[in-house]
């Protein structure tokens, strides 16, 4: 099992939704880094169940213990391990339907693989693994200082952002960049809520003042590895960068990033790249979109069969997020952070 993300900065997870302890080993974290148990928790409150009525009602404080590779608030150079406790697991809703395959989980999938599976909250393929990244993100952050990665929500089912306002997304429960398509998006999730049904959307990433000459040009870009790093997260389907899929309407005359002087500074006039050209960091911004899936745990009634192949119904109940793009923005934004500080280490040893 892939439990380990990273060369240089390598990070670790383990633990279940419903187990005792969810946690992170980072490994590679170089030694003098300043890092208090607050800029860790103040991550993980952005992540944490029942913040609102369009997140999960389960009630975590998910706070963090470290165990290891901190002292008095600054890296030692020995591995970084931080734990949380699960404190709210109620697994009595699961086991009425234990024997039964969730559509859009990964019940059948894991049961073949490994001839079991963890029915409670499906486990170590549990959306609540997360919390793990988070807490390596935030240690990650402080590698990359002068780099800044926003994240945010574009798109809620067919609602998106028009304007774009870094100020307005910690301001609205589905940490949206305009105000006004915010409150869209939420009547939206509190109907699907309503009827027990869910919603995906579309959550894009700007990294802001990245180094140059993150990545490799063949194996090791810096996009197909942002790009293995999101797609890890479960409820992401696709990604794409600059122009991405737009690009296929364009002619190469305008999908071309031209490139102009000024002041001794070279730069390109447009970004279609997404900051990111044969797999190594321009300097400019980069810039990508995550598809987020909708919650496979709904109650509505859905049809599926039992673990001897025989048809019934099934109705997820529990506490689960009707829509996962307000807690998946931190989520994208410190995997991303994961990915630049294990590039930025990999750059320490090519380039003086």
């Amino acid at each position: 099992m892939g439990n380990t993300f990273g060369r240089h900065f390598r990070v670790t997870t383990f633990g279940e939704s419903h187990g005792v302890a969810l946690g992170t080993v980072i490994d590679g974290v170089p030694a003098g880094l300043r890092v208090s148990k607050e800029d860790i928790q103040s991550e993980m409150d952005r992540r944490r169940p029942g913040q609102s009525n369009v997140t999960s009602p389960r009630t975590e404080k998910d706070e963090i213990e470290i165990l290891s590779g901190i002292f008095e608030e600054k890296t030692t150079g020995a591995p970084v391990c931080i734990i949380v406790r699960n404190k709210d697991a109620d697994s009595s809703k699961y086991e009425q339907i234990k024997h039964l395959f969730r559509p859009g989980h990964a019940d059948y999938a894991f049961l073949n693989k490994y001839g079991m599976r963890d029915y409670r909250g499906g486990g170590r393929s549990s959306g609540r693994e997360t919390l793990c990244r988070v807490a390596a993100g935030a240690v990650a952050k402080k590698i990359i200082t002068g780099t800044k990665v926003i994240a945010y929500t574009l798109q809620v089912g067919n609602i998106r952002a028009e304007k774009i306002d870094y100020g307005e997304i910690e301001k609205n429960s589905v940490r949206c960049p305009d105000k006004t398509a915010a409150k869209k998006m939420e009547k939206l999730i509190e109907s699907v809520k309503k009827e027990g049904d869910s919603i995906g959307g579309i959550i894009e990433v700007v990294v802001k003042n990245p180094p140059q000459g993150l990545g490799d040009p063949v194996f090791d870009k810096l996009d197909a590895d942002i790009a293995k790093a999101i797609l890890s997260i479960g409820a992401v389907k696709g990604i794409e960068f600059g122009s991405g899929f737009g690009a296929a309407g364009l002619k190469g005359s305008e999908n071309n990033d031209s490139f102009y002087s000024k002041a001794g500074k070279i730069s390109t006039r447009t970004n279609n790249a997404g900051g990111i050209s044969g797999g190594i960091s321009t300097g400019q911004d980069i810039i990508f979109r995550a598809v987020i899936k909708a919650p496979s745990s709904i109650t509505k009634e859905q049809s599926t069969v039992d673990d001897k192949g025989k048809a019934t119904k099934i109705s997820v109940e529990g506490r689960h997020d009707p829509c996962l793009c307000p807690r998946a923005v931190p989520v994208i934004e410190h995997m991303t952070n994961i990915v630049l500080a294990d590039a930025v280490l990999a750059q320490r040893l090519v380039r003086a």
